[in-house]
């Protein structure tokens, strides 16, 4: 006997599927349009742009020459920090795509939750790469240029090099000055609690100073811990913000009232 539930349930589920896939594409396309736009935006300012990226770079008054040694390599490092001014420019626009996107499975609540961060998102990101520019990087690129056994070498930094290295440091920091917000949205929904999180303290702390050794360009344990030190007082606010989430959720008796 044919299974008519079974076999109706599973095309449902296929539909519901393939619906999942369409949205999920149609997502990706408008994210890829604004990128695309705001990247020939960035063409405008690629200059000035391109100059506070090189500001932190050293002079030749420390010693260092920056050079390109490829035909291509500038106008590539040019097109490079056009398309990566062009993700910056366009992710709010990137962050509501996926916000809209996972709207449906979340409760109204959550969903109030997740609006009023936003915002939120981007101070966090643009605080991390200000942190990234400002304090890491002056150190870490001293450390790599002025290393003791290299004094009988003459640094010549590429360019395209020197700015990969710029944007993917900055990219990374902002990137992990979102965990805070990240702890308070999952304690808000009740997947991760503020007892938890404090129980795994010391998991973190480690996971701190591996991230630390895969973001930092430099071996030295010195700027590993600069950036191992703020994801740790980063992980201890998002225990705050933890318990701030819950003490601000209603009691399970209220809810049902």
């Amino acid at each position: 006997m044919i299974d008519v539930t079974g076999i109706k349930q599973k095309k449902e589920k296929d539909l519901t599927l393939k619906g999942h896939l369409v949205e999920l594409r149609r997502r990706l396309i408008w994210s890829v349009v604004a990128v695309v736009i705001t990247t020939a935006i960035s063409f405008a300012f690629a200059r000035r742009i391109f100059d506070f990226l090189e500001s932190r770079a050293p002079g030749p008054e420390e010693g260092v020459t920056i050079i390109f040694v490829e035909v291509t390599e500038m106008i590539g490092t040019y097109m490079k920090v056009c398309l990566y001014s062009g993700v910056v420019l366009a992710l709010p626009f990137i962050i509501y795509q996926i916000v809209m996107f996972v709207r449906p499975a979340l409760t109204r609540q959550e969903k109030t939750y997740l609006y009023l961060l936003m915002p939120g998102v981007l101070l966090f990101f643009a605080a991390g790469a200000a942190f990234g520019y400002i304090v890491f990087l002056p150190r870490a690129l001293d450390f790599l240029l002025n290393f003791p056994w290299l004094n009988s070498a003459d640094p010549y930094i590429s360019i395209g090099n020197y700015i990969s290295v710029v944007t993917r440091l900055l990219l990374a920091m902002g990137l992990i000055f979102e965990l805070p917000l990240v702890m308070f949205f999952l304690s808000k929904i009740g997947v991760v609690s503020p007892q938890g999180l404090s129980r795994f303290r010391k998991f973190a702390i480690v996971g701190a100073f591996i991230v630390a050794a895969i973001v930092t360009p430099t071996p030295d344990p010195v700027n590993q811990t600069i950036v191992a030190i703020p994801i740790i007082l980063l992980y201890e606010v998002g225990i705050l913000l933890a318990k701030l989430a819950r003490r601000q959720a209603p009691a399970p008796a209220e809810s049902q009232a």
